[in-house]
């Protein structure tokens, strides 16, 4: 009996140590783009940046050997997309769904024609070593909860280090309060001295940056290859899990994890149950949205300003 516990608890705990890997890009992008709503700025970009940062990520550490200087360039060009965004959204105040669509599809362009062109090689054929798991000493050996939570890379620690940091920060700083007022009200916020512009400008940018740094996670941490459209729907994944976490990091954490179990739960059945089509398994995390949006319908509740472009009065 003894034996048969343990055959039964070492997939389980397998699922869920693979539940926290595969929701770190979900969970980094949906941190950034938390912000941006927050702000008042819709974002339907966010697939195209992690596409753009997932190349970069790749092509700085292929062509360095470091993967420090990958993550350095994944976080350059989703600051760079961010920029573009924000000059689109903020500054010139086009439409934002618009525009968050424009740069996906730009995205998917441009990651293609750099790979094909600096690469010279067919996708998933160049590959790097990447991060590997970093166990933290000691932690790592507690039953149970050492293997689910501390047998992971270094950039999956920083991401649920980083879930609470920034919500002290949306929530209990001062910060975070023009964020929300910027938000909720861009015209009584400007009335009482804050930089609307600004504000957006700097939210926008950082949920560029978060893109960038989860896009390279996907490259750096996960596969170690580049394949073109890598991303597969993370993105708008992410997207799910801000609208779930109501803008809340600490809820979107739970969201996330929620989304990466679906994900660990399908790679295990596809090995377990071979009689059941591998597509049908692969469908299970887009299933499982439809079901989650439809399950959301009349309940959101979004920025007052969300989505609508600000001009100075």
């Amino acid at each position: 009996m003894a034996q048969e516990s343990d055959t039964l608890e070492l997939p389980i705990l397998g699922i869920l140590n693979a539940t926290i890997e595969l929701a770190t890009p979900l969970l980094l992008a949906a941190l950034g783009e938390i912000f941006v709503e927050r702000s008042g700025i819709l974002n339907l970009g966010i697939e195209g940046m992690m596409l753009v940062g997932a190349f970069a990520g790749f092509f700085g550490a292929f062509s360095t050997g470091n993967v420090a200087v990958g993550i350095l360039t994944g976080v350059l060009a989703g600051a760079l997309m961010g920029i573009l965004m924000s000059l689109l959204s903020v500054k010139l105040g086009a439409d934002q769904v618009v525009s968050g669509l424009a740069i996906w599809v730009f995205s998917i362009g441009l990651s293609t024609f750099l790979s094909r062109e600096i690469l010279g090689s067919a996708p998933g054929t160049v590959t790097i070593k990447g991060l590997s798991e970093a166990p933290i000493p000691l932690l790592s050996e507690v039953p149970i909860v050492g293997q689910i939570l501390f047998r992971h890379n270094v950039m999956t620690y920083i991401t649920l280090i980083l879930t609470p940091i920034l919500g002290i920060i949306l929530f209990k700083t001062s910060f975070g309060l023009k964020i929300r007022a910027v938000g909720e009200n861009p015209k009584a916020a400007a009335a009482m001295g804050i930089d609307v512009f600004l504000t957006r400008y700097i939210c926008v940018i950082f949920g560029g940056v978060m893109a960038g740094i989860a896009g390279s996670y996907l490259t750096l941490a996960r596969y170690h290859i580049w394949m073109e459209e890598v991303t597969a729907g993370i993105g708008w994944l992410a997207l799910v899990v801000v609208i779930f976490g109501k803008r809340n990091p600490y809820r979107a954490l739970v969201g996330a994890w929620l989304f990466g179990l679906i994900y660990a739960l399908q790679y295990h059945f596809q090995i377990s149950v071979p009689l059941i089509p591998y597509q049908f398994m692969l469908m299970l995390p887009y299933l499982a949205v439809i079901v989650l949006l439809l399950g959301l319908v009349g309940k959101e509740e979004a920025p007052a300003a969300l989505g609508i472009p600000y001009e100075r009065g």
